[in-house]
């Protein structure tokens, strides 16, 4: 139930108690953990600037003035800013904004603190907006949150924010909320991956789960083993070291850890094309033989490439979908695993135990799909963290066991199931059926995948957004601030894609299932 507390006077404050329902006039997503606002109107002066007076953090690598000059980029793009104040304004313009940052760091890794608070109180003389986080990454995410309280208002043509005071108190409810992308089903240009980024800072996602290689292509250049990018679809849809390494320094500065996948021993066709000893044989490709030497040597050698360019704690080896008949239909391999005394499925987990050493050596911790969980999870290692894919009640076995989680279950998550309507990805709760507290901290988050087979860059925007953006909301607002009923958020969530669209964005109406267009004339706000 909706319920507000009105006071009249210069200082009228709203303070709001989220019940069932949002207020239909406060258009912020996702939803701050407090808000606090009141009735009044400032205006964002010509000179507004950054100031960091008193801040531990003195943002050496620019990552806060490069967060600063996006949000003014994003505030004024839209429309011609007319700055003729006249004295009816002066007693009500923001200078500036103030930030504080109490960390000296800007190392950006899993769990680190990102909560902000952000107010803007109408006293003294100039009047600054105010930011203080822990990191600066939470102050990028303050700066996203300032930047939808922005307007544009067409009477006086100038930016404005209303309902000033305001004050936020606001931290994510996980520590992974994902987006995977794939550049093996097609090619994604560099410029439209640092869109994705850019967008997903929007609607505070913090992981990019780059899926850069599979059975169909091997895009990414490897220094060690140079001829697997022959595997690419040609020689101009192809990632140097170089372009990765942009990659991950552009998310970086928006917040977003890059978590890069090398899927092993299946989804691996393409690693042949350059080096053919990888295949069981000509006329069975995948998945990596799993008998060579050759195999782990490779394995080992692109993942020491990884650990100079991918700096998050995680990576992900995949390990999902693995038909191992090649296997045994092939004479050697046969031999092989004869002599080692291993059936196909016993191959599988040696397979995989033997790519988690290897990461682990090179200082990572391992992501696998959950089929290594559901064959042989007692075998993984126990720092492995299984990423849920096939349906729904795997999180809670997973971490029964001890073992954390990633969830991603594709009847509620998969971006490229085009019948999955928003309200399904906002309800989609992560912690279903998990009840104690320890098991909870476990899941580490969630993520929606956008796997590649029918998005390239002409499409990929438009299946992506809005329906990403409500499973952003169920990551990172607290559970008790959602409401059971997603029909109660739609109009906010309208808003937010029609934001996405000012900025940029091909974000699809929410009146249709996945990347459909708008069916009749209208109001965006309506679709």
């Amino acid at each position: 139930m909706r319920w507000q507390t009105i006071v009249f006077g210069l200082m009228l404050q709203v303070i709001l108690v989220f019940g069932s329902q949002y207020p239909k006039n406060l258009n912020i997503w996702p939803m701050p953990e407090s808000v606090e606002y009141g009735n009044q109107t400032f205006y964002l002066s010509k000179d507004f600037h950054l100031t960091t007076d008193g801040s531990k953090y003195k943002d050496a690598s620019g990552i806060l003035k490069d967060g600063f000059a996006r949000l003014l980029d994003v505030v004024t793009a839209n429309n011609v800013i007319e700055y003729n104040f006249g004295k009816v304004y002066d007693s009500f313009l923001l200078q500036g904004i103030h930030v504080v940052v109490h960390s000296e760091s800007d190392e950006l890794q899993y769990n680190i603190d990102e909560s902000y608070k952000l107010y803007i109180h109408p006293q003294g003389n100039p009047v600054y907006a105010n930011i203080e986080a822990a990191t600066v990454y939470g102050a990028l995410h303050a700066l996203q949150t300032f930047s939808q309280l922005c307007h544009f208002n067409l009477k006086t043509r100038k930016i404005v924010v209303n309902q000033v005071p305001w004050t936020i108190t606001d931290r994510p409810r996980f520590s992974y909320r994902g987006l995977l992308i794939d550049t093996s089903r097609h090619y994604q240009p560099l410029q439209m991956i640092k869109k994705v980024i850019d967008s997903m800072a929007y609607a505070k996602l913090n992981v990019l789960h780059w899926h850069i290689v599979d059975r169909e292509s091997f895009p990414l250049e490897i220094p060690s083993f140079p001829k697997l990018w022959n595997g690419a679809y040609s020689i101009t849809e192809r990632y140097t070291m170089a372009v990765a390494a942009d990659i991950v320094s552009y998310a970086k500065r928006r917040g977003i850890n890059v978590l890069a996948e090398l899927d092993v021993p299946g989804h691996a066709k393409s690693w042949g094309v350059g080096y053919p000893a990888l295949w069981p044989s000509k006329k069975c490709q995948e998945p990596l033989d799993v008998s060579s030497d050759f195999t782990f040597k490779l394995i080992d050698g692109v993942l020491s490439d990884f650990s100079q360019i991918f700096k998050y704690r995680f990576v992900h080896l995949g390990g999902d979908e693995v038909d191992t008949s090649c296997w045994s239909s092939t004479p050697r391999i046969q031999k092989w695993l004869e002599q080692k005394g291993l059936n196909e499925s016993q191959a599988y987990e040696y397979f995989v135990l033997k790519a988690q050493k290897i990461a682990v050596s090179h200082g990572y911790e391992v992501i696998n799909w959950e089929e290594t969980f559901n064959q042989f999870g007692s075998k993984l290692d126990r720092k492995t963290i299984v990423h849920n894919w096939l349906g729904s009640g795997v999180a809670e076995r997973v971490v029964a066991t001890g073992l954390r989680c990633i969830v991603s279950n594709q009847d509620k998550w998969y971006l490229d199931h085009l019948d999955t309507d928003w309200s399904t990805f906002y309800m989609n709760e992560p912690l279903t059926n998990i009840t104690n507290p320890e098991q909870q901290k476990l899941v580490l988050g969630g993520e929606v995948c956008m796997w590649g087979e029918t998005v390239d860059g002409s499409d990929i925007e438009q299946t992506i957004w809005p329906r990403a953006a409500a499973a952003a909301e169920r990551l990172w607002t607290r559970f008790d601030k959602l409401p059971k009923d997603p029909s109660q958020v739609a109009s906010r969530l309208a808003n937010f894609r029609c934001l996405l669209n000012q900025r940029g964005v091909a974000a699809a109406p929410l009146d249709g299932l996945g990347r459909a267009p708008p069916i009749e004339a209208g109001s965006c706000y309506v679709q």
